[in-house]
């Protein structure tokens, strides 16, 4: 074989990782039939069988798991090709599309991505909020140029990623005056019998937090719990509860909420990453988020 048919690698690839003919098929918006047929050619250009069929289902065979990890690395390098230039051409702003976690509080994720406006180049900004499943298969098929969450990609995840660690921080307790000054004391035992506003159940705060009541043997009032971190900080304003926030936006929660700290602790530690098809990370609006989260942000 002299020369390799890349539109045969793609259709072999997007089989192999949508996990089926018809599945792959749909994606490419082709017929089964062709795509088979386009699959039958380029195994016997390569000499070698790629699929093997277990029942209805195909399976990769041992050189068709190797094929596939060389066109796994041609068709990322050639996205990176694209993602590089996106956007350069005289007079257009650079596009970045940014996925954010719907579990990353919304000052931290403002504090991450606020640098991109402060670049040379002119940048056109597109976030998108979903849960970090649905993130990162949109990440995979290079819908988006990076994703902010508060945790790594799971092992669980068939999504070849890697993770940017961005930065970490303790936690900090908060509340109206009145929450505060009737809680502060003998921090953190105050918290014992406390309102208490929680972040909604499987974040990695919300798992943080109840294992460390565990430990010191505290249990608050859960009087609430929320899935947007923004309008729980509303109900910790008027009142209704204490509630935590990374160290690192401690500030800007007391200032733009008008409420107080009652203590700190370092002990639970959240955790913020860039999560990107890139090794090494290429588009300069995603890397001007990851210096400034690095050297100032957590730094």
């Amino acid at each position: 074989m002299n020369w390799l048919n890349y539109h045969h690698l793609l259709y072999f690839w997007t089989v192999a990782r949508e996990g089926g003919l018809v599945q792959g098929s749909r994606k490419l918006h082709l017929t089964p039939q062709t795509v088979s047929t386009q699959l039958r050619t380029l195994e016997e250009a390569l000499g070698e069988k790629l699929f093997d069929r277990s029942g209805r289902r195909l399976v990769l065979t041992d050189v068709g798991r190797s094929v596939y990890g060389y066109a796994d690395e041609i068709f990322t390098l050639g996205r990176e090709l694209i993602d590089t230039l996106k956007g350069r051409l005289a007079g257009r702003p650079l596009r970045l599309v940014i996925g954010v976690a719907d579990v990353l509080p919304k000052l931290v994720a403002y504090r991450l991505i606020e640098p991109v406006f402060r670049l040379e180049e002119s940048v056109r900004l597109e976030c998108i909020e979903d849960t970090s499943e649905q993130l990162l298969a949109r990440l995979a098929v290079h819908e988006l140029d990076v994703v902010l969450s508060d945790a790594p990609v799971p092992p669980t995840v068939a999504v070849r990623a890697f993770n940017h660690l961005l930065g970490e921080c303790g936690v900090t307790f908060m509340g109206a005056a009145s929450v505060a000054a009737a809680h502060r004391r003998g921090f953190p035992q105050s918290l014992n019998g406390a309102p208490f506003l929680l972040p909604a159940g499987g974040t990695t705060l919300r798992r943080s937090l109840e294992q460390w009541f565990d430990g010191l043997g505290v249990q608050p009032v859960v009087v609430g719990e929320f899935a947007d971190s923004a309008l729980l900080k509303v109900f910790g304003q008027a009142g209704a509860g204490v509630f935590a926030v990374p160290t690192v936006v401690a500030n800007d929660v007391r200032q733009r909420y008008s409420v107080r700290k009652l203590g700190a602790t370092d002990e639970i530690v959240e955790r913020c990453y860039a999560i990107s098809i890139e090794r090494r990370i290429q588009h300069p609006a995603v890397a001007a988020i990851c210096d400034t989260a690095r050297d100032r942000l957590f730094g």
